[in-house]
């Protein structure tokens, strides 16, 4: 195994932050949480057992709606570079525990890198918002 630590702010979205996994992936997609934020839909599910203290993240684009692969490669792109841009102002390892999240491109339209930047930044929050809340409801008062 490659050296798999990061420093800590680091904007690199390294092998071992991918999730490919065909059972964590599985796991992902019967048990995780979902929601829409255009042009994307989001699914993440804290790690069951923590084999990494970063997140895991996979990024998907239907062939259905994409049919060239050139398209559905450049999505992916600027998927993985909004993601990767702003994934250590929003979800510091230190302040969540390692989650594993699939990004789905859902929109017919090849958007520009800045609306999906935007977007990407938009969602980031809402899972930082949304892990917060089910951590003040787990703890006791």
């Amino acid at each position: 195994m490659g050296n798999t630590t990061r420093r800590p702010g680091s904007f690199t979205l390294c092998k071992a932050e991918r999730l490919c996994s065909k059972k964590s992936i599985q796991e992902l997609f019967y048990k995780g949480s979902s929601f829409f934020l255009h042009p994307m839909k989001v699914v993440f599910l804290p790690a069951s057992q923590p084999e990494t203290d970063f997140h895991q993240v996979l990024f998907s684009v239907p062939k259905k709606k994409h049919k060239h692969a050139v398209d559905r490669n450049a999505v992916k792109r600027r998927l993985r570079e909004a993601y990767r841009l702003h994934k250590t102002e929003l979800l510091s390892p230190e302040t969540h525990p390692a989650l594993r999240i699939g990004f789905i491109y859902t929109s017919p339209k090849m958007l520009p890198y800045q609306e999906i930047e935007k977007q990407m930044r938009r969602i980031l929050k809402k899972i930082h918002h949304l892990v917060n809340e089910v951590k003040e409801s787990e703890t006791p008062d």
